[in-house]
C-alpha cells in the first residue's frame, strides 16, 4: 500500500454561524472554510495520525504522520490555510476494507475542553457518501491526548468504488470540530483511490 501526502492552500472563510445540527445537514462539501484559524481559542494542535485497517484480530498500517518536534502549526489568520487542507492518495484496496482505526493525537493549551465533537462529512462528486460524529466529553488544559476512533465503512456498490478509483481527487471531506457546540476547527482533504 503506497500513501502520498500533500498539502495546499484553499482560502475563504465564512461568517455564517455554524453549529454541529448545521454540520450534520451538509449534503455537499463546503466551498470554504467556516471559522477563522483564530477560533481556536483552545488552542487544539494536531501533532500526529495514524489510519489503520482492522481485520480478523489483525491489524494494518494504512498511513501515519507526525510533526516534527518543535514544529508550529498554531498561525493565526494567515492568508495561507494550507495547514487545514491535505490531499491524501490511497491505494484502490482501502476502499473494500469494512473497518478503520485511526489513532488522533493532539495538545491542548489552558483551557480545558468540554464536549470536544468531531463531524466528519465524506463526498464523492458532491453527494454524500458517509458521515462520522465522535465526541469526547472533556479534555484536561495543558495536556497531550490520543483519540482512538474505530469507522465501520459503508458498503460500496462495485460501480461505485470503480468510479472512485477513476475519479482522482472527487472524493472530499470537511471535519469539523465543535467544543461546546462552537465551531473551533475546520479541515478539509481530497483523496485519490488510483495506483
Amino acid at each position: 500500500l503506497r500513501v502520498v501526502v500533500s498539502c495546499h492552500s484553499r482560502a475563504s472563510i465564512s461568517t455564517m454561524e455554524v453549529t454541529p445540527e448545521s454540520a450534520l445537514l451538509l449534503t455537499a462539501p463546503t466551498q470554504s472554510f467556516l471559522c477563522p484559524l483564530s477560533a481556536n481559542i483552545y488552542k487544539i494542535d494536531f501533532v500526529a495520525f495514524k489510519i489503520r485497517a482492522l481485520e480478523d484480530d489483525h491489524e494494518s498500517l494504512l498511513f501515519e504522520i507526525r510533526k516534527a518536534p518543535g514544529e508550529d502549526d498554531m498561525r493565526v489568520d494567515e492568508p495561507d490555510d494550507s495547514t487545514r487542507f491535505i490531499r491524501y492518495h490511497f491505494g484502490p484496496e482501502i476502499l473494500d476494507f469494512k473497518t478503520i482505526g485511526t489513532s488522533l493525537e493532539f495538545t491542548v493549551g489552558d483551557l480545558p475542553v468540554q464536549n470536544f465533537r468531531m463531524i466528519e462529512r465524506h463526498y464523492f462528486r458532491g453527494s454524500l457518501i458517509k458521515s462520522f460524529d465522535f465526541t469526547l466529553p472533556f479534555v484536561l488544559p495543558n495536556s497531550t491526548n490520543t483519540w482512538e476512533v474505530i469507522y465501520a465503512m459503508p458498503e460500496l456498490s462495485p460501480e461505485l468504488k470503480q468510479e472512485i478509483i477513476a475519479s482522482p481527487w472527487e472524493m472530499q471531506s470537511d471535519s469539523l470540530y465543535f467544543v461546546d457546540g462552537r465551531l473551533v476547527m475546520h479541515n478539509k482533504a481530497e483523496y485519490h483511490y488510483g495506483v
